[in-house]
């Protein structure tokens, strides 16, 4: 049973007597008898006086130390801005095993004073926020010392595989860190705190910085709700401590370059650290007889000097229509999404648009259905390089040893390096029908791009595309991230879409009971849409409005999920 409601208990004499009472504050977690249940709770205000002619049941047991004061105060506010319960997050906030004390504090070596110190003035700020964009194939290490010689930094990573890399590091400098929840009762006691997204609700109580690396990560969101977001709480965290934070992304989000002040390496920096791109224009093409391969594929897959990661990033019944006569793809009239062929017309995945079965570009009646499969892809991939070609998807077991490896984006996390990474159906991606899909387009290149590292490397990034003038097309093509950035905004200001402007979405068994609810508030700026396929969007101008509806509407009882600021919509 998890309650979200605050209860008066009154302090035990017996712990005044051994001491237990002092060890009570705000955060503390502690049992409590409630309707014959014994469940466990946190301290959330200590001297509370009782109304009067009540008599105050005692606590039951304290179970030991909890997320700080000033976390608890932010669990509050994250409940708010995720319409969610505090509950959940005071949770997230908790160690994983009882701790009664802070770890004890050791003496730490000092830092390497006289080295070159990179990014050091980028931390300089008293209290601010600075948006870093650097090449992929930084690691973000110069920055976490950056951020770790200001004192005890809060260094949020969307992996733990790059927490541990980090930490290492840290620590290799004579640094004390903590590595996550593992090392609760450390951070605890003071230390620099380095982690995954729940990292953001580690108590430190001498916070210095705040350095969030690859803020673009989509890993960096809660999946279950509430919904929070980890650049969001650390930057929350940072301004009310009044102290600098720092946003790190080869492709900055919109949402970072509002929150702060753009600072990059330098044109020269930025080119050099991402990979030379070779588009394969699918416009050229025979688009009956060429199939899956670009002309000229081939002779890349042959001479590439390593393992190649191919991407197909293929899922449930995309698919996309192309003109026979000249190989134009069948989209909106604004271009950003696809068309499908449904009884007799034309008509955009998101509903948009419908007009009859006609190329836009030249008039041709008649359109091929593109369609690829991982499975099929990795056959014919075979055929062509004449070589054994593995097969890669969440779903698979290890690693092969085949040097080409085909498969969805997972191909991308699963390998360490490559030097050569083909996106095989790229308009799949800059055609999604999803309200980010340049930006998450131009994160899979810039993925695809640290993984066979700088231009100097000799790695390259190989991309299928019948829209090589694509803003997220140049912006890997020149290596400068601002001319999909541009574009975006334009876009998203022009349509009031984050971060220009809110939006929810509501399911579950409780969506239409809650939505109806939602709907009897008076001189509300929030316009809700739906349901299509059960699921409802709410937006409105600013953020304020819509979480204070959310927050004063009562839930049913029926299940509901509210996702705030969705990513894939």
């Amino acid at each position: 049973m998890r309650l979200d409601k605050a209860f008066d208990y009154a302090v035990p004499d017996a712990w005044h007597a051994d001491g237990r009472a002092e060890r009570l504050r705000i955060g503390t977690i502690v049992r409590i008898a409630l309707g014959g249940r014994r469940l466990g709770g946190w301290v959330t205000e200590v001297g509370v006086d009782p109304p009067p002619g009540v008599e105050l049941q005692p606590l039951a047991q304290l179970s030991g130390m909890g997320p700080p004061a000033d976390v608890v105060s932010l669990a509050r506010w994250a409940a708010w801005r995720w319409a969610g319960r505090t509950v959940h997050l005071l949770r997230a906030a908790s160690p994983p095993r009882v701790v009664s004390v802070p770890a004890p504090a050791r003496a730490a070596a000092g830092t390497q004073e006289g080295t070159p110190q990179p990014y050091g003035d980028l931390f300089e700020r008293p209290a601010g926020v600075t948006v870093l964009r650097c090449p992929p194939a930084s690691g973000g290490m110069e920055v976490a010392r950056a951020a770790a010689r200001r004192g005890d930094a809060l260094i949020v990573v969307p992996s733990l595989g790059d927490a541990r890399r980090i930490a290492r590091g840290l620590r290799r400098d004579g640094l004390r860190v903590a590595l996550g929840f593992d090392d609760w009762a450390v951070a605890a006691a003071g230390a620099t705190v380095v982690g995954t997204r729940t990292a953001v609700w580690l108590p430190m109580p001498r916070l210095a910085a705040v350095a969030v690396l690859d803020e673009h990560s989509e890993a960096l969101q809660s999946e279950q709700t509430p919904t929070w977001h980890a650049r969001e709480v650390a930057l929350e965290r940072a301004r009310r401590a009044g102290v600098p934070a720092m946003l790190v992304s080869p492709v900055p989000t919109l949402e970072a370059l509002e929150a702060g002040e753009l600072r990059t390496v330098g044109r020269a920096a930025e080119r050099d650290g991402w990979s030379a791109v070779d588009v394969l224009d699918r416009r050229l093409d025979d688009p009956v007889r060429s199939g899956l391969f670009a002309e000229g594929l081939r002779d890349r897959l042959v001479a590439a000097q390593g393992r190649v990661a191919v991407v197909l990033n293929r899922k449930g019944r995309a698919r996309l229509l192309a003109c026979k006569a000249c190989g134009e793809l069948a989209r909106s009239a604004d271009g950003r999404v696809p068309m499908r062929l449904m009884d007799d017309e034309l008509v955009a995945a998101d509903g948009s648009e419908r007009r009859p079965v006609v190329c836009a570009e030249c008039g041709s009646t008649v359109l091929l259905n593109l369609r690829m499969g991982v499975t099929r892809a990795r056959e014919e991939l075979a055929a062509l390089a004449g070589e054994p070609v593995g097969e890669l998807t969440a779903d698979s077991g290890s690693l092969g040893e085949e040097r080409i490896m085909i498969g969805t984006e997972a191909v991308l996390w699963r390998m360490s390096s490559a030097a050569m990474v083909v996106f095989l159906d790229f308009d799949q991606e800059l055609l999604a029908p999803r309200q980010r899909a340049s930006e998450q387009a131009l994160a899979l290149l810039a993925r695809g791009a640290r993984l066979v590292g700088g231009r100097r490397s000799g790695g390259r990034l190989v991309v299928q595309t019948r829209q090589p003038d694509h803003p997220v097309v140049q912006a890997a093509v020149l290596a400068d991230p601002s001319i999909a950035a541009a574009a975006e905004s334009g876009r998203r200001q022009e349509l009031g879409l984050p971060p220009y402007g809110a939006q929810v979405k509501v399911s579950g068994p409780g969506a239409q009971v809650f939505i109806a609810a939602l709907k009897e508030a008076d001189d509300t700026a929030v316009s809700i849409y739906g349901p299509l396929d059960g699921q409802y969007l709410l937006r409105a101008p600013t953020r304020e409005p819509l979480l204070d509806l959310l927050a004063a509407t009562p839930r049913p009882p029926e299940r509901l999920r509210v996702e705030v600021d969705p990513q894939r919509v």
